[in-house]
């Protein structure tokens, strides 16, 4: 059972959605200048590199990161081949292999540019009726491959509205460029901030 690491490494330079906090991380202490320790202090945002979106991100009042449950983040899913596709609407979620499955991950062309420093505005993104597609279907759990699952300027973000309201959990940034499409684990873990609108996640995917 081979195990795939989705998760882009945070580093200095990387890209971030416009208008996000840069990542920076500077040396506290140092065994080079005679501290007995290394430790360093960082600045991230909430929704840097792979992370999860919960419902907090656009509705006051809804569940923070730290408030989302386990075995909704943690259990069997499925990797959909949608690369070579503009966006992921309706119609191609129902030639799909998406099945029952509630744990969804979209793989676009996407994949081979997120790791780069450069943001793309024409990343590959999910369109409205996908969306709500995904809630008629019961999707609980929905990822892909770029910064946003939402068109760039997308005014009144209708897609992000339409998962959060239906409580779908939105993972964005997920490296899906060496992991097959098929079914599979997904174990996607946000660091567990209280209250926060967001978070940085690991996560693994197991064939």
């Amino acid at each position: 059972m081979p195990l795939y690491d989705a998760s882009l490494p945070i580093r200095k330079g990387m890209a971030i959605f416009p208008g996000d906090p840069q990542f920076a991380i500077e040396p506290v202490c140092e065994v080079t200048k005679g501290d007995r320790f290394n430790l360093a202090a960082m600045t991230i945002g909430t929704h840097l590199g792979t992370h999860v979106d919960p419902p907090a991100h656009y509705l006051e009042g809804a569940a923070s990161v730290d408030q989302l449950p386990l075995d909704t983040l943690i259990g069997p899913g499925v990797v959909l081949d949608m690369t070579g596709r503009p966006a992921v609407d309706r119609l191609a979620l129902e030639a799909s292999a998406i099945g029952n499955h509630v744990r969804v991950l979209l793989k676009t062309d996407n994949s081979a540019r997120l790791p780069d420093s450069k943001f793309h505005e024409d990343y590959v993104s999910l369109t409205e009726d996908g969306a709500a597609y995904l809630v008629d279907r019961g999707v609980r759990l929905v990822g892909i491959d770029y910064l946003s699952i939402e068109k760039y300027d997308s005014p009144g973000a209708p897609v992000h509205l339409t998962l959060l309201r239906s409580g779908i959990i939105v993972v964005e940034g997920v490296f899906l460029l060496e992991v097959p499409t098929g079914p599979c684990e997904i174990f996607c873990l946000p660091l567990r901030i209280e209250g926060a609108d967001g978070a940085p996640a690991r996560v693994v995917i197991r064939r």
